[in-house]
């Protein structure tokens, strides 16, 4: 079985699909057989595309995908509302069939640690069961101290303890902008938080992705640690 390494985040559009695909080209350039999945998606399917693209197409749309619903709602909302029901086993199912074809498995989440995504279950207890190592993604901006707080301390509530944070810089910089990363470290010590620089806007595009892990491997190894 592959090392699996679960990318949740604090809300949704905090930098969680760019942090899997940085992380994921690192490893694959670094000799390491590695792939990601991103079981729930809504909406949309470019994050899928974006995914597939960085590891050279190896799993299909489905494969990193297996449970899309086309309203922008929670899994657990969008479903109902074809009428599907999903089930945690069926998703662990799917994720240790592809682990088992890896060295490492990057699983990226939807939303915050909260989100619903079937009947029963939160991302939170996805997590929980596959007991990896969680990377918290969050906004580097005023307000993230609440967010990233909660969410970290929900996960240990939940026993999670192989945790990291990483602050995901924005070009639009605020009056928190210089202090949170400093101040992140002082209150959640000792789970480690981890600082990206931003990346450029189209950084989403898989060549640009790739000039821009260049400069970044030392945080990427940190991250990975």
């Amino acid at each position: 079985m592959s090392r699996i390494v679960f990318i949740t985040g604090t809300d949704t559009g905090v930098g969680k699909t760019l942090l899997t695909g940085l992380l994921l080209h690192y490893l694959r350039q670094s000799g390491c057989h590695a792939l990601a999945l991103k079981p729930f998606c809504c909406g949309s399917r470019a994050d899928v595309e974006f995914l597939g693209a960085v590891q050279e197409r190896e799993l299909t749309q489905d494969e990193i995908n297996p449970f899309f619903f086309e309203l922008p709602l929670a899994p657990l909302v969008a479903a109902r509302k074809q009428h599907v029901s999903i089930r945690l086993p069926a998703v662990l199912r799917h994720i240790s069939n592809v682990a088992k074809r890896c060295e490492w498995l990057l699983i990226e989440g939807i939303g915050g640690v909260m989100v619903p995504l079937g009947k029963g279950f939160t991302v939170l207890d996805l997590i929980t069961t596959l007991s990896c190592a969680t990377v918290v993604v969050s906004r580097n901006k005023l307000g993230t101290l609440n967010q990233t707080m909660l969410t970290v301390d929900a996960m240990q509530h939940a026993g999670i303890e192989k945790v990291k944070v990483v602050l995901m810089a924005s070009q639009e910089r605020d009056i928190s902008t210089g202090s949170n990363g400093q101040i992140l470290s002082e209150l959640l010590a000792p789970t480690p938080v981890v600082q990206m620089p931003f990346l450029g806007r189209n950084a989403l595009r898989f060549p640009a992705l790739k000039r821009r892990e260049n400069k970044i491997k030392k945080t990427l190894a940190q991250i990975l640690s």
